[in-house]
């Protein structure tokens, strides 16, 4: 029989318990931490985003007796919305009575407004300076969200629409392309913060808020990551090395011509056979189209020997990590208006120790 002071103690116990319950991970919550170490990196990519302060431009506009379709200037977004701005240029430009097209560009957005053209039935040329996997898509960390392309101030309202309709499009192509085949593949997210988070990935009453999957925010015994607040979240991953490999391979088996050239100048481009020209340069419409807004946004990623029971993302204040196939992920740089493909010590070892400092704490 249990005695009044008896009861107390055990419910002060039970208490106890309870709030040990909430400070200690519970076993089966526990994720496997990644051994972040510069004796297991395999390689440190450098990538240059083309960035505009006001988002990608899709724009139709006359090419003396042609038509130019710009599709460029998707900052931190260029693989995400890919599909989605393909879509929205070939709205712009593609017209049933035309048979044969340029696309300009072989990267992520090349590839895609190409593949969405041979499946409307025309016949593609693609005209490229570099293949993969010298393209920037292929060092990209490549997580389907579309962020850092661009800044709030520096958008219209039709622009952010325009932004939202090709995400649309972009995430339901991507759902269709899930396993092994093109490296595309559902993963956790865990974005770790000291405060509450109510705008990472998207507020609530944000359009964008429609593309987050599965969110909510973690109670202390359901993870053991050392941050108070921590809100999951589940989005596909691309490996895209994999990817862009079978995107080319897509293209070259349904017809496409591919040519390796650089262009100088505009001129060049116009004196080009085909009647309307989809621009998917990239970095390269600046000089080539004098678009004065792009600019360069500098990423430095560090690619660790690949750990398969790291099959989730983090990303916090101190950069982000992707668990990919091919490598663990290591970035969180974007350093704009800076043009060399050198890897900067400095920042290099700011994201392995800030990355240490994670995932050492995590047991």
């Amino acid at each position: 029989m249990h005695t009044r002071r008896t009861m107390m103690a055990l419910s002060g116990a039970g208490l106890a318990s309870a709030c040990a319950s909430l400070r200690t991970p519970d076993p089966r919550n526990r994720l496997p931490p990644v051994r972040v170490d510069e004796a297991r990196i395999i390689r440190i990519d450098v990538g240059l985003r083309p960035f505009r302060p006001s988002g990608f431009r899709v724009e139709r506009e006359a090419f003396g007796d042609k038509a130019l379709i710009h599709n460029y200037g998707h900052g931190g977004g260029g693989i995400t919305l890919s599909w989605g701005t393909a879509k929205l240029a070939l709205d712009l430009g593609y017209d049933s009575s035309i048979s044969e097209y340029a696309v300009l560009g072989c990267g992520a957005v090349g590839l895609a407004t190409a593949r969405l053209l041979q499946e409307r039935g025309a016949k593609v040329r693609l005209y490229a300076r570099a293949l993969p996997p010298n393209t920037t898509s292929n060092v990209a960390g490549a997580q389907w969200w579309p962020a850092s392309v661009y800044d709030y101030s520096a958008t219209t309202p039709d622009y952010r629409a325009q932004h939202v309709e090709a995400s649309r499009f972009a995430f339901r192509r991507f759902q269709s392309l899930v396993g092994d085949a093109y490296g595309v593949e559902w993963e956790k997210n865990y974005n770790l913060a000291s405060r509450p988070i109510t705008s990472y990935p998207a507020r609530e009453d944000e359009p964008m808020r429609q593309f987050v999957i599965n969110q909510r925010d973690l109670l202390p015994h359901e993870h053991n990551f050392p941050r108070p607040f921590v809100r999951e979240f589940e989005t596909m991953m691309i490996e895209t090395p994999l990817y862009l490999r079978r995107m080319e391979a897509d293209v070259r088996l349904a017809g496409a011509e591919i040519v390796v050239r650089e262009f100088s100048s505009a001129a060049e481009i116009q004196a080009l056979p085909e009647r309307v020209i989809f621009n998917c340069t990239g970095l390269g419409a600046g000089a080539l189209f004098g678009d004065a807004e792009i600019m360069p946004a500098r990423g430095q990623l560090v690619i660790l020997l690949p750990q398969p029971e790291i099959a989730y993302n983090t990303i916090a204040r101190e950069g982000y990590m992707f668990g990919r196939r091919d490598g663990v992920v290591l970035g969180g740089t974007f350093e704009r208006g800076e043009w060399s493909l050198e890897p900067d010590p400095t920042d290099i070892a700011q994201i392995i120790a800030g990355h240490q400092s994670i995932f050492s704490a995590m047991g």
